[in-house]
C-alpha cells in the first residue's frame, strides 16, 4: 500500500484502508450485507464490532487484536503492527538488522550533543566516561 500521509506512521485510515485491502484479497466479501466482516470475525476471533471499527478507520491498538490480525492473515506480527501505526518501518528494520542500527557514539560526540563548550567540564565528562567505559569492558 502507498503511503498518504507525510510521516512515517500508518494512520487508522491508512490502516483500515490496508486492511480491507487484504481481506478483499482473501475472497471476504466486505460489501453490505456481503458477511465477509461477520465471517472474518468468526476466522479470526476478533468481535465483530472491533472488525468493523478497525475497518472504518478508528485504528486498533490491542496487542491481543493484533496479534489476532496477524495470525489470522498469516502475516508476520511486526508487520500488521507497522500498518496499524504501532511503530514504523525505520525502526522495523533496525530491530530486524541490528547491524544497521546507528552505531554507538563516541565520548566527545556526546559531549558536542550535551553542549558542553566549558574546557573544564568537558575534560571532566570525557574522563569519567571512558573511565567508565574502561571498567565495563574489563568487567
Amino acid at each position: 500500500m502507498e503511503r498518504n500521509s507525510s510521516s512515517n506512521r500508518f494512520t487508522p485510515q491508512e490502516f483500515a484502508d490496508w486492511l480491507r485491502s487484504e481481506l478483499i484479497g482473501r475472497q471476504y466479501d466486505l460489501r453490505p450485507r456481503g458477511g465477509g466482516q461477520t465471517k472474518f470475525a468468526e476466522d479470526s476471533g476478533i468481535g465483530r464490532a472491533t472488525v468493523s471499527r478497525i475497518l472504518s478507520g478508528q485504528g486498533a491498538t490491542d496487542t491481543r487484536v493484533l496479534s489476532l490480525l496477524s495470525d489470522a492473515l498469516h502475516l508476520p506480527l511486526p508487520e500488521v503492527l507497522v500498518h496499524a501505526g504501532i511503530i514504523e518501518r525505520p525502526d522495523l528494520a533496525a530491530a530486524e538488522d541490528p547491524g544497521a542500527a546507528p552505531r554507538r557514539i563516541t565520548p566527545e560526540q556526546a559531549a558536542d550533543q550535551l553542549g558542553l563548550t566549558d574546557p573544564q567540564a568537558r575534560r571532566v565528562f570525557l574522563s569519567m566516561t571512558e573511565t567508565l567505559l574502561r571498567e565495563s569492558k574489563g568487567q
